[in-house]
């Protein structure tokens, strides 16, 4: 059954997340996001994609059970590279843009994936936690340059290595959110925007995103590169086992 459902009218292609409880991530719903930002990427009819959550989350980022049932024998750098890195690169290639309707609550390489999007349109109850720390990881998803990028180096760090959580007011005030409405105006309000957007210039926005990809990401393929190295390195620690066994067990980890 598929975890992404895929709507496309007047040129707005919408791609709901659909995976309960948490719409965490796993290989088959990695690979379906992939295809479909394929697939828009080559479709003429498409000029504009909203990405949204179903429910009330956004995203729980990696889906753990996911991790665990690898036995410790995942290789980070390899899913990475398999996943989170290429469907990055491919919202961040894609000249068309790209607008996260975020739902609700987003952390981990779900953060990263929202950061992705061109603009971002969230709810008054979203909030965004790095998320990586507590599992004795280090940001990847792109989340290493994206959050800095949008609201300074700072602020990330703290975020990062607090792993405490940002409302919607203060990802407003400090750019990480473009807009923020109430619940029921989301995918009004998301769909408006796409809307003007999708009878804009085409070629324009296809090479406005190309110079500030320029501008600001010129090393985001090394930089998802060296975020896969280092989280192979965080992957095989026993920080790392400790935090996925904390947050299994609903306990506050005892790092060393």
């Amino acid at each position: 059954m598929s975890s992404l459902k895929t709507e496309l009218s007047n040129g707005i292609l919408i791609l709901t997340i659909d995976r309960p409880k948490a719409n965490a991530f796993d290989l088959a719903l990695v690979g379906e996001l992939q295809s479909a930002f394929k697939q828009a990427a080559r479709d003429t009819s498409t000029r504009v994609i909203i990405l949204t959550g179903a429910g009330r989350i956004f995203g729980a980022g990696q889906d753990i059970d996911e991790i665990k049932a690898h036995g410790g024998e995942l290789s980070f750098r390899e899913h990475l590279l398999k996943t989170y890195n290429p469907l990055v690169l491919q919202m961040r290639q894609i000249e068309k843009p790209v607008i996260a309707a975020i739902n609700g609550p987003c952390a981990g390489a779900s953060l990263g994936i929202a950061l992705a999007c061109d603009l971002r349109v969230a709810v008054e109850e979203a909030w965004f936690k790095v998320g990586f720390a507590g599992i004795g990881l280090v940001p990847d998803s792109a989340v290493s340059l994206l959050l800095p990028a949008l609201i300074g180096l700072g602020r990330a760090t703290e975020f990062a290595l607090t792993n405490d959580m940002i409302s919607a007011d203060q990802a407003l005030a400090w750019g990480l959110v473009n807009h923020i409405v109430p619940a029921e105006s989301l995918m009004d309000e998301a769909t408006s925007l796409a809307a003007r957007l999708a009878t804009g210039p085409r070629t324009a926005f296809a090479l406005t995103k190309r110079a500030f990809n320029k501008a600001v990401l010129p090393n985001l393929e090394s930089v998802l590169d060296y975020e896969a190295h280092l989280q192979e390195i965080a992957g095989r620690s026993a920080e790392h086992k400790e935090g996925v066994a904390a947050f299994l067990e609903k306990r506050t980890p005892k790092f060393l």
